[in-house]
């Protein structure tokens, strides 16, 4: 017990000094356009020191759920460059949110589906069914906020593992569509800019499609079966 009061404490202190301090003013698209050319200036003469050091920034900022990932994805891209920027985002954003996920769980799993777990079993029975399928389905659609995915299946019985991969793998278009957007800053006024209606019903086909395709595979597999053993039309 005395150590979750801690860790909620520390969460609780790092949040607090984001807004308190006002933080918020460096992480804006217009922050952003004003130092572009220093940032890159440092880059150029430190690439593998200043790669670490937003890598480092990006996974706390995933990790503690604050309000800044979106904007250092195309961030990547206005200083890393395009390949670069997908590489150190892609991990970045993978291991802050299993931090984000790991901390859920740690903290308000065991209350939680105490309290609520006939709520949670139509997510956690999913998870079964599907597995890896689910956490890619969910991190392609655009439409469920980053954190509260981390938070949701932390509170699930997903293994740590399968979340890890399978939210890489997941965000990787969504990814590389804000970086690339950076390599492009001058032409976005905001980050509404770049998910475009069409942008997000696309990863939402690409989202639900892995899902339909094992549901279809499966059925075929059972039609399959039935014939096999002469009960089938």
């Amino acid at each position: 017990m005395k150590t979750k009061l801690i860790l909620v404490a520390v969460i609780a202190a790092v949040i607090a000094a984001f807004f308190l301090f006002d933080l918020g003013q460096y992480f804006n698209l217009e922050y952003l356009k004003s130092q572009k050319d220093s940032l890159n200036a440092l880059y150029q003469a430190n690439p593998i020191l200043i790669s670490l050091i937003f890598f480092i920034v990006y996974v706390l900022v995933a990790a503690f759920n604050l309000p800044a990932a979106g904007l250092l994805t195309v961030a990547a891209g206005a200083i890393l460059g395009f390949w670069n920027g997908v590489f150190v985002v892609s991990f970045a954003s993978s291991i802050g949110a299993t931090g984000a996920f790991l901390m859920t769980r740690y903290l308000f799993h065991d209350a939680i589906q105490s309290k609520f777990g006939d709520r949670l079993s139509a997510i956690n029975s999913g998870i079964e069914r599907e597995g890896a399928f689910y956490v890619f389905g969910l991190r392609l659609v655009p439409l469920f906020p980053f954190f509260v995915v981390n938070a949701v299946l932390g509170l699930t019985k997903i293994k740590t593992w399968t979340f890890y991969w399978s939210s890489q793998i997941g965000m990787l278009a969504g990814t590389a569509v804000y970086v690339n957007a950076g390599t492009q800053l001058a032409t976005i006024d905001s980050l509404g800019d770049i998910a475009s209606p069409k942008l997000i019903g696309s990863f939402v086909l690409l989202g639900v499609f892995p899902i339909v395709a094992k549901y279809v595979l499966n059925f075929l597999k059972k039609e399959t079966d039935l014939d096999e053993n002469g009960t089938g039309a």
